[in-house]
């Protein structure tokens, strides 16, 4: 009878406490719980030499795990059902959709060091063309997930060939690595420059050009072509 009514309670207070009822959750996914994400970080904190129980970092972990929840916020979105609505009265419009300096922040997947840079996106219609706010939603999502900038690029540039189904793709990503910037190496004023040309983009030169006059004609030693 004992071990019966500690259940009904467990379960009574997992329907009470949104929190419990997360952590319920994330344990069902094989997800770590919010508690064991504080816990690394005050983990951390420790093997950084410094005390967690001290005034100045007893709120750190819950920062720290929010800030997580909004820079990893992308893996939680499907870029794929992001593009889904697209439009087909055109009117016949057919020339090159350009969205440039599409600001974006990222973190590295070796170092988890920010990656904080600009996007260029440009595509050439087929039959339907999308809202450009899904655009640069497009970026966030990839950016807000742990990254290297040439698999970035190339994401961005294959979700968008595959879903619009259009002429041609053009991706460019220019951005900044504090891997190397504040660590390792120390080079500041770095940018790194990735490409990724799909359709029109990759077998038109003129096309090709265009965009990149468009978008400023960053480092012609862009890589991920």
């Amino acid at each position: 009878m004992g071990r019966n009514t500690a259940s009904v309670q467990s379960k009574d207070t997992a329907v009470k406490n949104p929190a419990v009822k997360t952590d319920l959750k994330e344990v069902k996914t094989g997800k770590p719980s919010r508690a064991e994400a504080e816990e690394a970080i005050r983990t951390l904190l420790r093997w950084a030499g410094d005390d967690p129980a001290r005034e100045g970092l007893r709120g750190t972990p819950d920062r720290v795990v929010r800030a997580y929840e909004e820079w990893f916020a992308g893996y939680d979105v499907d870029p794929v059902d992001l593009l889904k609505r697209t439009f087909e009265e055109t009117e016949g419009y057919d020339e090159m959709v350009v969205l440039r300096d599409i600001r974006f922040e990222s973190h590295c997947e070796h170092h988890m060091a920010a990656i904080i840079g600009k996007a260029h996106i440009a595509y050439l219609p087929e039959r339907r063309v999308v809202g450009i706010s899904k655009l640069a939603r497009l970026v966030e999502v990839y950016g807000k997930r742990l990254q290297i900038q040439e698999k970035m690029t190339s994401q961005i540039a294959n979700t968008l060939h595959d879903v619009l189904q259009p002429k041609g793709v053009a991706v460019v990503i220019e951005a900044a690595h504090q891997c190397m910037t504040t660590r390792g190496v120390h080079k500041a004023g770095v940018t790194m420059v990735t490409s990724r040309m799909l359709g029109a983009f990759r077998d038109d030169q003129a096309t090709r050009r265009e965009f990149l006059a468009i978008i400023g004609n960053p480092t012609s030693g862009a890589s991920g072509d």
